[in-house]
């Protein structure tokens, strides 16, 4: 195998905002937090544009299409970081369930900072 990813599945970017994203939703229709459908909904759509953006932008074939796919998706990522602070001071969220999703929020932002790196360096060699 080359290694070459042929398919967005592939990345491990992808594969951890999916995994964040299913925690986001499970987290989500709980309690109080269910009831909350502004910020319910706010947070899970920005869980979904992290997978999504990465997803597209790969789609479209061209590394500098990419590069700003990735870039949305890593604000996506911190974006949901913030909405987390407000489910916590907002009592939906006790201490250690946001300090696991916070935790596998950064990890996916390391991680697609990462891959907008690497197709950083791809696209100006071109």
């Amino acid at each position: 195998m080359s290694g070459r990813i042929e398919r967005f599945e592939d990345f491990i970017a992808w594969q951890k905002a999916r995994k964040l994203t299913a925690a986001i939703y499970k987290v989500t229709d709980q309690g109080k937090f269910s009831r909350d459908y502004g910020l319910r909904d706010q947070i899970r759509r920005a869980a979904v544009s992290i997978m999504s953006n990465i997803a597209e932008g790969f789609e479209r074939g061209r590394a500098s299409e990419f590069h700003q796919f990735i870039s949305i998706a890593k604000a996506s990522c911190a974006e949901v970081r913030s909405q987390l602070y407000v489910a916590m001071d907002a009592g939906y969220l006790d201490q250690e369930s946001f300090d696991v999703l916070h935790e596998q929020a950064k990890e996916v932002g390391r991680i697609i900072g990462g891959l907008r790196a690497s197709v950083e360096r791809k696209r100006d060699e071109r």
